[in-house]
């Protein structure tokens, strides 16, 4: 590749961020294709996810979609920015705000709370702020993820 070339598609490095940037990714609009192969996959087998008969006796209307599901699409919204850069996923905390069904769209919502560089090598820590949100404006899941991320070339 050439010097003066960029390359398209990598993520940010830890020393390019800063406390208080923020950052939103694109949409997706969760399927039922989605929620099928997800329990499929996982062996979230509740009732609440799979069975669409008894929908009167249940606490919600609709075809609710695991939490789980809404921070693993997260996470590929997200993966832009850290593509080729993130090197590790440290930890997070992680809280269910609302419910979010088949049909609704997401997006994230992402602002830097944490960037430090390590003692090893030229990496560094940041933590993020990252709200999922749906197409009504409603923040349906929050979390906080510490990842380990690879530095600028100097």
């Amino acid at each position: 590749m050439e010097k003066d070339m960029k390359l398209l598609g990598m993520g940010l490095f830890w020393n390019d961020l800063a406390v208080g940037d923020r950052y939103r990714t694109v949409g997706r609009t969760l399927t039922e294709s989605d929620l099928v192969n997800f329990v499929n996959l996982s062996w979230l087998t509740e009732e609440l996810f799979t069975n669409t008969e008894d929908r009167e006796n249940m606490a919600i209307a609709g075809r609710v979609v695991p939490g789980a599901l809404v921070y693993a699409c997260a996470e590929g919204l997200l993966l832009p920015m850290m593509q080729g850069t993130g090197l590790a996923f440290l930890n997070a905390t992680l809280d269910i705000k609302g419910p979010t069904f088949v049909g609704d769209t997401i997006h994230v919502e992402c602002r830097i709370s944490e960037v430090r560089a390590t003692s090893k090598g030229n990496r560094g820590l940041v933590r993020s702020e990252n709200q999922v949100v749906n197409q009504k404006g409603e923040t349906v899941l929050a979390y906080n993820p510490l990842r380990m991320m690879k530095g600028r070339d100097s």
